[in-house]
């Protein structure tokens, strides 16, 4: 088992992967949805 300092280490990184996810996914379909305009025009 890892220690209390791994673990508060582990859920800051997961806290941080988390929030960047949640400006990631929408800006990614923002570009996939130009994208698939600007190909089918």
């Amino acid at each position: 088992m890892g220690s209390a300092n791994d673990r508060k280490a582990h859920e800051k990184t997961y806290g941080s992967f988390i929030d960047m996810l949640k400006w990631v996914v929408p800006l990614l379909a923002i570009i996939t949805a130009v994208v698939v305009i600007l190909i089918s025009n």
